[in-house]
């Protein structure tokens, strides 16, 4: 069937432009192959540096809290030394 089809003369220039055309195809392929594989990679390091974002966020809070509780020492020893002035 597919023999058939080839030879006849209406579909001669359907096989030209479909073997052009997967040439073409097969470079945009290509092409979009890459640049799927760069957005892949540049998921990955947007992934991994969020995870290290993650980590300072977690890292400055905690830091965060301990000075607070230092500011918190610091203002009862001043307010209790402002009520031992005359």
């Amino acid at each position: 069937m597919y023999c058939n089809t080839l030879k006849n003369p209406r579909y001669v220039l359907t096989i030209i432009n479909f073997f052009n055309y997967s040439d073409r195809m097969d470079a945009d392929l290509k092409v979009l192959e890459q640049k799927l594989s760069h957005l892949i990679s540049l998921c990955n390091e947007l992934r991994n540096e969020n995870a290290q974002l993650r980590l300072d966020l977690g890292v400055m809070e905690s830091g965060t809290v301990a000075l607070k509780a230092n500011m918190d020492k610091a203002s009862e020893r001043i307010e209790a030394l402002i009520e031992t002035l005359p």
